[in-house]
């Protein structure tokens, strides 16, 4: 049961990796090469569905780490597993603090309701978006390490 739970968790943790990973690197240049409002009417769409769905994974992605780590804490990888849910529970707190509440703003502007520093606003949200990656990239390699 413990191998389907660490096989579980770290392929839910790392499909969600991905998904960042491709936000940050591949979806943003797409959305901010689009002509006109087009790019920033696409951010504030995937705002509200990203926004949606991305605190249940992250949660959960948490819960199994944290889960993985006391049922495998007399196990080879402990300390592994717990580091990385101590990263993502940075990652957590960083997405609370920091990016929701710029992504709150961005997903209800329009072209005509946006503020004058908005492109600053999504400037700010891309490179805390960086980090938050970065961390989450960390929790990854640490669990799939843990595996071996």
């Amino acid at each position: 049961m413990l191998t389907a739970l660490e096989v579980f968790t770290t392929v839910v943790v790392g499909v969600m990796v991905g998904v960042e990973f491709s936000v940050a690197f591949v979806m943003n240049r797409i959305l901010d090469a689009l002509p006109e409002d087009s790019g920033q009417l696409g951010h504030a769409h995937g705002g509200r569905m990203l926004g949606a769905l991305m605190p249940f994974w992250y949660i959960g992605s948490l819960v199994l780490s944290a889960l993985w780590a006391v049922a495998g804490w007399h196990h080879h990888g402990a300390g592994l597993v717990v580091t990385a849910a101590g990263l993502l529970i940075v990652s957590v707190v960083m997405s609370i603090l920091l990016l929701v509440p710029i992504n709150n703003r961005n997903k209800t502007w329009t072209p005509e309701s946006r503020p004058a520093d908005w492109k600053q606003q999504l400037n700010r949200w891309e490179r805390l978006h960086y980090v938050r990656v970065a961390v989450i990239v960390a929790a990854f390699a640490l669990l799939a390490t843990a595996l071996t």
